[in-house]
């Protein structure tokens, strides 16, 4: 059965979006800790929110996460939105703090009602905070006012593969195309329109799901090759179902399709062959 359910606030790039962003002020951040940080005071008044910012991103590499914690929440409250992404996942992940995930909510809400436009150097956090609300509105949050919304999901998966081209949130409208959930009519053709723009951004969820509409649809060689080609990209969390559904498909090729489709796998995985269909 075709299926996929993506690890809840699944990583991205952002992680090297922020070191890029602050690693060249790293060295820095260490020398003028006592000047933005007291260990006893914690941050010290009339900071400066960049400052803070960047001592906590030195604090949480170096282990020291309650103080980048109480670092990033100063940062953000004085307008830093890295900040603001960084305590979202530290509280969806539980990650130096209690998971709670209503709180990690409440901060990927405020990114996403930030003015950034597409294009802007901050776009990436309002794309991937879109679609940590899409994960949370397609469930809802057990014991808090966020309840199961699936139109509401959708709505924010689709600001973040329109207009931020986020290929998590192009794999999710796949999805909902293809079951027809979240308010959309089921359409095979619009599902495998998504699944190709995240294919193409190497998202290996999109591809192994385009392979088996590829193969489902007769083009056998083709479809298992992608699929083929996908598990080895996948992440651990993708493996078990992209390699469920490989081997399914596999087992029901023929053996001369079963070569070509490696053969081809190997390509797809070496020379970076394109996965139109």
């Amino acid at each position: 059965m075709l299926k996929s359910t993506p690890e809840l606030l699944r990583s991205s790039v952002l992680p090297a979006l922020v070191a890029v962003a602050i690693f060249g002020a790293v060295g820095q951040a260490v020398a003028f800790d006592d000047k933005v940080f007291d260990d006893k005071t914690g941050v010290k008044p009339q900071s400066s929110p960049w400052a803070v910012f960047q001592f906590g991103f030195s604090a949480y590499k170096n282990g020291h996460k309650e103080q980048a914690a109480e670092a990033y929440k100063y940062a953000a409250e004085n307008g830093q939105i890295g900040a603001t992404w960084k305590l979202a996942r530290m509280y969806a992940e539980g990650d130096g703090v209690a998971r709670d995930d209503y709180e990690a909510f409440k901060f990927f809400s405020e990114i996403v009602d930030q003015d950034v436009e597409p294009g802007s150097p901050e776009e990436s956090y309002v794309s991937d905070a879109l679609v940590a609300l899409g994960d949370y509105l397609r469930k809802g949050i057990p014991g808090s006012p966020v309840s199961e919304n699936e139109v509401a999901a959708q709505e924010y998966y689709m600001r973040a593969a329109a207009n931020y081209r986020n290929p998590n949130a192009q794999f999710e409208m796949g999805q909902m195309f293809l079951k027809g959930e979240g308010g959309v009519k089921a359409s095979v053709k619009q599902a495998g329109r998504w699944f190709q723009l995240a294919a193409e951004k190497g998202h290996a969820g999109a591809q192994a799901t385009l392979g088996h509409l590829l193969f489902q649809s007769g083009k056998v060689v083709r479809g298992l090759a992608m699929m083929t080609a996908a598990l080895e990209r996948a992440s651990p969390a993708d493996q078990p179902w992209i390699r469920g559904m490989q081997e399914e498909a596999f087992a029901a090729a023929g053996e001369a399709d079963r070569r070509t489709a490696i053969s081809l796998a190997d390509d797809i995985l070496t020379k970076g062959s394109n996965v139109d269909q």
